[in-house]
Formats: C-alpha cells, sequence, structure tokens
C-alpha cells in the first residue's frame, strides 16, 4: 500500500468529525453559556464553556445524538474542575503568604521624599527613566539591564551613561545652579 488510500482516508474521518461538531456545536453554547452563567462568574463561565467545548470535540464519538443533556453533564464536570482548582490557588496563596510575607520595600530614587530627584526623573524620557531605576533600585548591572531591556550590553552601558548625564543635568537644572558646576565625583569632601 502506498499510504495515499490512509491519508485520504484519514482526511474523510476528519471531515466528518468537523462537520459533525460544526452541526452540534451551535446548539450548545448558548445553553451552555446559560447554563454556566447561572452557576458561577462570567469569566469562569466562559472558561468553563470554552473547555466544556473542547470535551466535546476530543470525545466527539460519546456525544448522543441529542447532545445537550451530555455537554450539561460534561460542563458540570468541568465546572467543579474549575472550582476545585481555584480553591487550591487561594489555599496556595494563603500559605505562601503566611511562609513568606512579602518584604516591606526600601523606596528607591525619587520615592524616599526627595522631591528634587522625582521630579528630575520624571522630566526624563520615560525609557532613560525605566533604565536608572533599574540600575539604582534594581541594583542592576549593565549586562542584567541588556537582559532586561533585549538589547546588548554596550548598548545597556551607553544608554545608562547618557541616563545619568541626563539625570545630573535635571537635578542641576531643578536646584538653580547656572554654569559650569566642577564635577565633584569620588571626592570626599
Amino acid at each position: 500500500m502506498d499510504g495515499h488510500g490512509d491519508d485520504r482516508h484519514d482526511d474523510r474521518h476528519g471531515n466528518d468529525r468537523r462537520a459533525r461538531f460544526e452541526r452540534a456545536a451551535p446548539g450548545l453554547v448558548e445553553p451552555l453559556r446559560r447554563f454556566l452563567a447561572r452557576r458561577t462568574d462570567p469569566a469562569t463561565a466562559e472558561d468553563v464553556l470554552a473547555e466544556t467545548l473542547l470535551v466535546c470535540w476530543r470525545r466527539l464519538e460519546d456525544l448522543p445524538a441529542e447532545p445537550l443533556p451530555y455537554a450539561y453533564g460534561v460542563a458540570r464536570h468541568c465546572l467543579a474542575n474549575a472550582e476545585r482548582s481555584a480553591r487550591r490557588q487561594e489555599r496556595l496563596a494563603a500559605k505562601i503568604a503566611a511562609v513568606d510575607p512579602p518584604r516591606a520595600t526600601v523606596p528607591g530614587p525619587g520615592e524616599d521624599g526627595d522631591d528634587e530627584l522625582a521630579e528630575a526623573l520624571a522630566r526624563l524620557r520615560p525609557d532613560d527613566a525605566e533604565l536608572l531605576r533599574l540600575w539604582a533600585w534594581e541594583q542592576l548591572g549593565p549586562g542584567e539591564i541588556a537582559t532586561v531591556l533585549d538589547i546588548t550590553s554596550n548598548a545597556a552601558s551607553i544608554r545608562l551613561h547618557r541616563a545619568r548625564q541626563k539625570l545630573k543635568e535635571a537635578l542641576r537644572k531643578a536646584s538653580g545652579v547656572a554654569g559650569h558646576e566642577e564635577s565633584r565625583e569620588g571626592r570626599t569632601s
């Protein structure tokens, strides 16, 4: 056998399945949607409806000539699974919150009441401000920032340098210092 006969048989079988499901599905969707809407919240109802239709598709051979009662049964089981899953997630979240409560966050630059710094950051382009926050708040190096922003490490270094210069200039303007100011970087006094 050349295998083409099997392929044609599979195609015809697949087309028959699809045609049968397409005949059955329109009569199932709205009754199932109402069935689920009376039993759960709208978002869960839509998720369970999709899951129910998927099960009906997978088990199409089990679908009786009058498929709605069968589909209601599938929907009941899918809804029960969704509710069990939601309860498990709630219990897990409660355990995680009890075992590992979130630490108090330390304010980052511009969040600790330094209005001048917050104002200077706000004047920067959002990309520059985010880059500085990644560097200062998250204490990431250029290589790590590159990973976060999906850029090269070299580009991150250059952009970080430029953003720091822009922040320095914005702070200088905010403090009202005019003209050239000598750099005090690295000096202790």
